[in-house]
């Protein structure tokens, strides 16, 4: 046994020593020279900033509010933002993929530079595999600036970053936000990828943002400045240089096999909602919102009580009185959690959960975080429905922001790949939350997230009647059965009942019990 513990000492001794010469080896750069900047007011001598500024005026504190559904007129309406921008461009985002989406975005951004507008791109160092030398060429560019949040300094492979500063790099942005001109904002659950834009060949995310105009707009653009000049952000040019400088094809526009042959398949969203605004004919309703978010200090540890996002949400959750409805793909409510929603229902709340079932969900072990708290949940008398499987039929009768029977949403086609990604929270059918927070312990405690709190009757009317309408079908209703749990799907034919959860087989269903003892559920 003595043996046993000088090995084991000696073990310990090495892997610090081991982290200590890596860190002196690979240190995080100094911030001390980096210049502030902050973002551009609105004027209403900008397209987008006249379409605004009289109508916010009249409206006296209210903010212009659009929900976005469909995929692909959510990338459309994006990309029209970027391409109406006529002063400054602000984007923050935890993932953007080097694909089509990925590309095309890049490749506008770069086109708004060059004509003019101030680019700043802020982008969380988890989700941004093989971009290394488009983004430092981008930095580059006059009016581009790239900064990266939280980054690991080893960046081949990045994930040795994690081995010599675990607990900063835990710690990431979860945020996703666009604002253009000051004047407009796009907020919610989709990152930059083509499955979040139902571009995607095999599956894709049903997800959910919004458009904004008017003063929760300016609210977006002042949290971006918090988080560009905070001190978890790294110009890019102090991480890395990597490649030879140039742009490659697709960004610049002259690669013919790039991905420039998709804008014409994207306009069939001409008239999207983003579209529609900057035209004039504006649709959006006016009606009192504002920005939730995390204070960028999450991201090193050192966020107060009052800064953390989590806890204004709680407030305004805790007053709902007749009904909540809970839409989040990765749910791990854990025994407090359980405990606040119970107390809610014993105050008359009817509260109804849409999550991932096993066979839609894309990150299994949060399956099995969450299947630990599922009968706890129904014994305290709460609805619980899983998006099940989708077929490939198309759904043109959706409503906005609810997936339907066929994993659509928006009157999008479904997919056998479908998963749910939206983040929503609706109270007492008059007001809804819309962002980036997923109700888990890495989004509660690590990651920094971001969302518009609305007072909408319309929009949260939409959700709650969609549960009936269109979550029913389209999901499992879980149910307790003599403490058993049970499945029930409705299909056209009639309703089934299902003994075991659907799509699973014994091994799946032992892995999710194994999973669910091992003590990781605080980084899920």
């Amino acid at each position: 046994m003595t043996g046993f513990l000088k090995a084991l000492a000696a073990v310990l001794l090495l892997s610090v020593a081991a982290i200590v010469i890596a860190r002196l080896m690979f240190p995080l750069p100094s911030v001390d020279d980096r210049q502030e900047s902050a973002a551009i007011a609105l004027s209403p001598e900008t397209t987008l900033g006249g379409l605004v500024d009289a109508p916010a005026r009249l409206q006296s504190g209210k903010s212009g509010m659009r929900a976005m559904a469909d995929g692909g007129a959510a990338f459309a309406s994006r990309l029209r933002l970027v391409a109406g921008a006529e002063a400054s461009i602000d984007a923050q985002y935890y993932i953007w993929r080097d694909d089509t989406s990925g590309r095309l975005l890049l490749s506008a951004l770069r086109e708004a530079a060059e004509r003019g507008v101030r680019v700043r791109l802020l982008l969380d160092d988890n989700g941004i595999a093989g971009l290394d030398p488009v983004l430092t060429a981008l930095h580059a560019l006059e009016n581009f600036e790239v900064r990266i949040f939280n980054p690991s300094t080893i960046r081949r492979p990045k994930v040795a970053g994690y081995l010599i500063d675990f607990f900063r790099m835990n710690r990431r942005m979860h945020n996703k936000a666009l604002i253009a001109d000051g004047a407009a904002a796009i907020v919610g659950g989709r990152n930059i990828g083509d499955e979040y834009f139902q571009m995607a060949e095999e599956s894709h995310f049903i997800d959910l943002d919004v458009l904004a105009a008017g003063p929760v707009a300016a609210q977006t653009a002042a949290n971006f400045d918090l988080y560009w000049n905070s001190g978890s952000a790294y110009p890019m040019d102090l991480i890395t240089w990597d490649g030879n400088g140039e742009l490659p094809g697709y960004v610049t526009g002259t690669d013919p096999a790039g991905p420039a042959a998709e804008v014409k398949r994207l306009s069939r969203f001409e008239g999207t909602a983003a579209d529609r605004f900057i035209r004039g004919d504006v649709e959006l309703e006016w009606v009192r919102a504002e920005l939730l978010s995390d204070h960028p200090a999450k991201g090193l540890g050192e966020a107060e009580g009052d800064q953390l996002m989590i806890n204004r949400l709680k407030e305004v959750v805790r007053q709902a009185r007749t009904s909540l409805d809970l839409i989040s793909p990765y749910l791990i409510p854990g025994d407090r959690g359980v405990a606040f929603l119970a107390g809610l229902r014993d105050n008359g709340a009817k509260i109804r959960i849409l999550t991932n079932a096993y066979a839609t969900t894309d990150v299994k072990v949060v399956h099995a975080g969450y299947a630990k708290y599922r009968r706890d949940l129904l014994r305290e008398g709460m609805e619980v429905f899983e998006l099940k499987p989708g077929d490939e039929t198309p759904d043109t009768s959706a409503k906005p922001g609810v997936p339907g029977p066929s994993g659509s949403s928006g009157g999008s086609s479904g997919s056998s790949a479908s998963s749910l990604h939206a983040k929503t929270v609706a109270l007492d059918g008059d007001r809804v939350f819309i962002g980036s927070l997923n109700l888990d312990p890495r989004s509660v405690l690590f990651n920094t997230e971001m969302g518009f709190l609305i007072e909408s009757p319309e929009i949260a009317q939409v959700i709650s009647d969609g549960f009936v309408e269109r979550i029913e079908p389209a999901a499992f209703a879980v149910r307790l059965d003599e403490g058993a749990l049970r499945w029930r799907e409705q299909l056209p034919d009639g309703t089934i009942v299902h003994d075991t959860e659907p799509g699973t087989t014994l091994f799946d269903r032992l892995a999710i019990r194994v999973l669910g003892w091992l003590p990781i559920e605080w980084m899920l």
